[in-house]
């Protein structure tokens, strides 16, 4: 049997996902693979659907302009995409997200670059008021495909802890 999965009955498997509390080790690093190439569709579609009309984003001929010569990836797409990329093995198991917290960009992405993310376990501890879950603390830094950090961020999460949730079901 693969690792990421367990036998639920002779012969059939079910895929294992994220983290329960006591899983989560405060200084340990997880990478989460695969990387996303952000291609400039993701960065136009993302500015129109959420409406964030700055042409650096979009207008080649405006962004020809600025410093940066082309298109910039908008911010809180390469933010979303890092969370994305660390749900299955971070949040999987959360009951919420409680917060966003000292969010940096600090080097500039553009559509054709390479996305990665890691995260570090900053701190847990025990729930004061729901004994079945745990609150978990992580800094996460994306890395483009030369290995230069383009954002990181710290984000606290309320866990399932193992026995308790949905999840498994």
């Amino acid at each position: 049997m693969r690792e990421g999965a367990r036998e639920i009955s002779p012969g059939r498997f079910r895929e294992v996902f994220g983290r329960s509390y006591e899983d989560f080790v405060v200084g340990h690093i997880y990478e989460h693979r695969p990387g996303r190439t952000i291609t400039d569709t993701d960065n136009v579609w993302f500015t129109l659907l959420t409406m964030n009309t700055h042409p650096a984003h979009f207008d080649y001929e405006f962004a020809k302009k600025t410093e940066f010569g082309k298109p910039l990836v908008c911010s809180p797409l390469t933010v979303a995409l890092m969370v994305g990329m660390s749900v299955s093995d971070l949040s999987q198991k959360a009951v919420a997200n409680l917060g966003w917290d000292n969010i940096r960009l600090t080097h500039p992405l553009f559509p054709g670059d390479t996305l990665y993310a890691e995260s570090e376990v900053l701190e847990k501890r025990e729930s004061g008021s729901r004994p079945e879950q745990g609150i978990v603390t992580v800094k996460t830094t994306g890395l483009n495909q030369h290995g230069d950090v383009v954002c990181t961020f710290n984000r606290t999460m309320l866990i399932w802890k193992n026995g308790f949730g949905p999840v498994d079901d």
